[in-house]
């Protein structure tokens, strides 16, 4: 009997996979792909407005109000000049290793596997990495990426050669749990803990929950103090500052006046006012610098709109990393935007964006690779943008848990991949890519051989599957996210002082952590200081 070709399902198609009960929660909904990320924030009241410093259109603030907002209150007036941060939460157990980012033996990344190996990853006997004239190993960007990565296809269609030889990257074979919520794979608390903050905001990200994605966030290291705001599409930054209807009656000097007028106002009130509660003088202190916020932001924010992702020539239009019509059919290309804009410009520290849809197991192979594609297009788009500004950043890639293959070859997949069969955590591994304006980033080691083991941090078995003793974090989520920030602040020359800002971290003595660090620095401190 003939065999039953299932059909290629469009990128944002939900999955119906056999092997699975009906999703129920807002996780697996995600996961399959039936539900897209949404976002919805509500404009603030005067007490409630936030703040930016970037606009260059601002005009100063009073000096009494000056002075309250700098003394008192703490409104951020600058960034902390950290590198800009995004993570790609791939909901549901994509590909990483094998199909995508090579991942080898102890030997580092071309230390290959065996066949059997690979075809777990999906990879056929004809496409076997450094076993043709062909090769199948392409370093366009530092790091080792299979030839055939629709992953990496995505990123190189976005991406100039400047941007590309100027980007490298390492890859963390680690195992996490597929379809579950448990996995606290997220970093925003942790990369915000560890130095990045936004002028506008401390993290964004794509979906409303306390990590921003669809994996959730280690618990020791999370502060609802810098919870994410949910951002993923154009309106919702362009939401995220709203002086009312003043700047459409005065011009942005008297709007400032007006507004500083009610903070004198309602301090003189307070002043004569006596809450009744233990908190008083705290309680007066949230409401003056409300009124204060409220001013500042009319002082920085002359037109609202220099925030929209969709105003800037560099994301959208002739000369942009997006075209109008593939922006106007694509969601996640304008939550992709969004973010990045926010992140790159400087508004916010650290930014998720979750895209759905990754637990591809359909039995064919053509779903998970057009996906795949997807989300290198988006990362491409991160890395040019990043160019284009002339800022560094980093990009963290990962998902909970992954897939394995039969070894059956799709005779659909015009390149003979294998399909897709089912969950496989033991196939599971992360990966990073770091842009530096200044060049490549240089991997740790003054050898070939001590860079490939920093440019794969732990490896697999011959069988394709992580070695869970390779190293401190392929066994444990927790320790991965802490290595995530151990290396962002590596990249400032900040490792020492990793286990200041992280007490009782689980990554070991000083040793451990030099070998649990990729890169060498690119800037000192504050991207302004570059190396």
């Amino acid at each position: 009997m003939a065999k039953r070709h299932r059909p290629t399902l469009h990128p944002d198609a939900p999955l119906k996979l056999e092997g699975h009960s009906r999703p129920v929660s807002r996780r697996e909904l995600l996961a399959h792909g039936f539900k897209a990320g949404s976002a919805l924030l509500v404009g603030s009241s005067l007490s409630g407005m936030l703040v930016n410093s970037a606009i260059a259109s601002g005009v100063p603030l009073s000096d009494d109000v000056a002075e309250i907002r700098d003394q008192i209150c703490g409104i951020a007036g600058s960034g902390a000049g950290k590198i800009p941060f995004i993570c790609f939460d791939l909901a549901g157990g994509a590909s990483m290793a094998g199909s995508n980012v090579l991942v080898g033996g102890r030997g580092g990344q071309l230390d290959l596997l065996s066949t059997g190996g690979y075809a777990l990853q999906g990879l056929p006997n004809d496409m076997l990495p450094g076993d043709s004239s062909e090769n199948f190993i392409n370093t366009d960007l530092g790091l080792a990426f299979h030839s055939d990565s629709d992953m990496l296809r995505g990123i190189l269609e976005r991406i100039g050669a400047g941007t590309a030889s100027s980007t490298n990257g390492f890859v963390v074979p680690a195992r996490s749990e597929n379809d579950t919520g448990n996995n606290p794979h997220n970093p925003m608390y942790a990369i915000n803990r560890a130095g990045a903050r936004g002028e506008l905001l401390a993290l964004v990200g794509s979906r409303s929950s306390d990590s921003g994605g669809n994996s959730g966030a280690p618990a020791a290291w999370m502060n609802n103090e810098v919870r994410p705001t949910k951002v993923d599409r154009p309106s919702d930054v362009t939401g995220l500052v709203d002086v009312g209807d003043l700047v459409s009656l005065m011009d942005q000097q008297d709007t400032v006046s007006v507004m500083e007028s009610i903070y004198r106002i309602s301090n003189a009130k307070l002043d004569r006012t006596h809450l009744g509660t233990a908190q008083d003088a705290r309680l007066k202190e949230l409401l003056r610098c409300g009124y204060v916020k409220s001013a500042d932001l009319a002082a920085r924010f002359g037109n609202p709109a220099a925030l929209n992702p969709e105003a800037d020539p560099d994301i959208l239009g002739p000369s942009g990393i997006f075209s109008q019509e593939e922006w106007d059919r694509d969601g996640e290309f304008r939550k992709t935007g969004s973010v990045m804009k926010l992140v790159m410009e400087g508004y916010a520290g650290a930014g998720t964006i979750t895209m759905g849809g990754y637990d591809y197991h359909t039995g064919e192979r053509r779903t998970g690779d057009a996906r795949d594609l997807r989300a290198g297009r988006c990362m491409g788009a991160c890395l040019e943008y990043a160019a284009r500004k002339g800022m560094p950043l980093m990009i963290y890639v990962y998902s909970d848990g992954s897939v394995f293959s039969n070894g059956r070859p799709d005779p659909l997949q015009e390149r003979g991949k294998l399909e897709w069969t089912g969950d496989s955590q033991q196939t599971a591994a992360s990966f990073f890519l770091v842009y530096n304006p200044g060049g490549r980033p240089q991997i740790i080691g003054a050898s070939e051989a001590e860079r490939v083991v920093h440019q794969q941090i732990g490896y697999m078995r011959p069988n394709g599957q992580v070695e869970t003793a390779s190293s401190p974090v392929a066994n444990n989520v927790n320790l991965l996210v802490e290595m995530v920030a151990l290396n962002y602040m590596a990249l400032h020359g900040e490792q020492g002082q990793f286990p200041i800002a992280f007490p009782g971290h689980g990554l070991g003595n000083a040793a451990m952590m030099d070998r649990l660090t990729a890169f060498q620095p690119i800037c000192q401190g504050t991207i302004d200081n570059p190396v």
